[in-house]
């Protein structure tokens, strides 16, 4: 068994998959229009075949009180693994991301949190040997 796909739940799908692609870099992997909304993923592009990223309408009535609830307690969404997060703090800082918590090293893990603009924290996690 093994995951296949994962959700981010956006406030606009279009808005989303501008700053999933164009800042964070993600590259667009699948777009099918179902009626108001689309199945609409994204991909690492140094793993295009791995782990698709879906830009989930927040349409349902818990999903926005769920996200608004997390974002007041500082609480990321979920993660994303980078090499350096120092290194992408600086990039991502530079086209104007918002971040909640700058790099911080606990032992051999780095962590920063920055605003997806879509109603999301979402964390950066980078692990030393």
């Amino acid at each position: 068994m093994k995951i296949n796909l994962a959700s981010v739940l956006v406030d606009d799908q279009d808005k989303a998959l501008r700053f999933y692609t164009e800042v964070l870099g993600f590259a667009k992997k699948t777009e099918v229009p179902l009626g108001m909304h689309r199945w609409l993923t994204v991909v690492s592009p140094e793993d295009p075949d791995g782990v698709e990223l879906v830009l989930e309408p927040d349409e349902h009535p818990a999903a926005k009180p769920f996200k608004e609830a997390l974002v007041e307690d500082g609480i990321p969404f979920t993660s994303f693994a980078v090499d350096d997060v120092q290194r992408e703090f600086d990039r991502l800082s530079a086209l104007g991301v918002r971040f909640t918590q700058e790099p911080l090293s606990s032992g051999p893990v780095t962590t920063a949190v920055l605003d997806d603009t879509c109603g999301n924290l979402i964390q950066l996690t980078a692990t030393s040997n």
